[in-house]
């Protein structure tokens, strides 16, 4: 554990190099979430490998880069409500959770069970249950019930933003979700101001793809 918990500190300290990392704030989460609780237990020894890493049913837990890039670009404060959609191992979820702690909560949506289960008994182990609440559906759809959020962000490429998601977005709240094709998308940054939709292109990425009925079929 002591050699996982020293790859941890040499990959946030070459996030923080390379500039993915800017603030304390994420620093801190990054530094704070085992990623190796994550990941399937045959893989724990490449958890703080800057990769994307298989968690089962064709799905991945995103590369640590890339979740430093999304957690600085959603800006997450002290008690904000931040939905997720793409569930997957619970990875990404936990380090928002650390983000929006004390008073803040993460819905992280997950359409397929197995994952979902994962990802809740990931989370409860580590001590996020508290902050982080699994949901099995269609995250293409939102989550109706809980908005608005204060923050979105979709683990998952999807052909365009899915207007339920605009619509549950707080004023002045921010979204990142990559849009694109099934092999290359752009991280597409959404800010609402009223009625208005400001969005800005954050740069290529490659998810897996966002399934439902807002997004591929």
């Amino acid at each position: 554990m002591r050699d996982l918990a020293d790859a941890r500190d040499r990959l946030v300290s070459s996030l923080l190099r390379t500039g993915y990392i800017i603030t304390p704030e994420v620093e801190r989460a990054m530094r704070s979430v085992p990623r190796e609780e994550f990941v399937p237990p045959e893989l724990s020894e490449e958890a703080y490998m800057d990769t994307p890493l298989p968690i089962g049913d064709g799905q991945t837990i995103s590369a640590p880069h890339m979740v430093a890039i999304m957690a600085e670009r959603l800006e997450l404060r002290p008690g904000m409500k931040v939905l997720e959609i793409g569930a997957g191992s619970g990875y990404h979820a936990a380090v928002a959770a650390e983000l929006v702690r004390p008073g803040g909560s993460v819905h992280t949506v997950e359409r397929i069970a197995l994952l979902a289960a994962f990802a809740a008994e990931n989370l409860r182990r580590t001590g996020y249950s508290d902050t982080v609440t699994v949901v099995v559906g269609d995250g293409s759809k939102g989550l109706q019930e809980h908005a608005p959020f204060d923050r979105i962000f979709v683990a998952c490429g999807a052909p365009d933003i899915p207007v339920p998601l605009t619509d549950q977005l707080a004023d002045g709240g921010l979204m990142l979700i990559p849009v694109g094709d099934r092999g290359y998308q752009n991280l597409i940054r959404v800010e609402r101001k009223g009625k208005n939709l400001i969005k800005t292109n954050e740069g290529g990425c490659v998810f897996v793809p966002l399934i439902g009925e807002h997004g591929y079929s």
